[in-house]
């Protein structure tokens, strides 16, 4: 056996030896989830909000109690979080939104919003419906859009340039005949 067949199996046995670990972990993680999206169901309740403010701001910096950050796991201490300032009641209260959500949520007004806990699963507005803001395109699309607005102009600029030739042209061979 040669030794590019021998590197290329140990290789091989460590890929599946990862893939089945990352399989095991992949359904642990996920029945986690499970349990943790029922009790947050279990503990949702309505509440009516004036919303203040909302950023994408690290847990540090949020202003969220002591106990909240040293509850989140450490690799998501340092990632950025939508969060969302509100009047409850007479209480102004700092909350963590979902990011499905995030974009929905109007500043300056009023709305019902479905909590569990200090996270915020999902808004309606009071008077009336949420406007949905329009989804930022990506470089592509943009790119692609600019091509087509190009594009149409210069067919526009190359068909009236082709109308007003002919336009001379039969002109001047109306100018000939007389």
């Amino acid at each position: 056996m040669s030794t590019f067949l021998k590197v290329l199996l140990v290789i091989l046995i460590v890929l599946v030896v990862a893939l089945v670990v990352l399989y095991f972990l992949g359904r642990r993680l996920q029945k986690k989830q499970e349990a943790q999206q029922e009790q947050m169901e279990a503990a949702k309740q309505t509440v009516t909000m004036l919303i203040i403010d909302k950023k994408m701001m690290r847990l540090k910096d949020a202003g969220l109690p002591q106990v909240v950050i040293d509850q989140t796991p450490k690799l998501m201490r340092r990632s950025k979080l939508p969060i969302v300032k509100a009047k409850v009641g007479p209480r102004i209260m700092t909350l963590v939104a979902d990011n499905k959500i995030y974009d929905m949520i109007p500043v300056k007004k009023e709305v019902k919003a479905v909590v569990s806990g200090i996270y915020i699963m999902e808004v309606r507005g009071i008077r009336g419906p949420l406007e949905v803001p329009e989804k930022k395109k990506g470089l592509r699309a943009w790119i692609a859009e600019r091509l087509s607005s190009v594009r149409g102009r210069a067919n526009d600029t190359a068909a009236a340039a082709k109308s007003s030739s002919t336009k001379k042209g039969n002109a001047v061979k109306n100018v000939k005949k007389s």
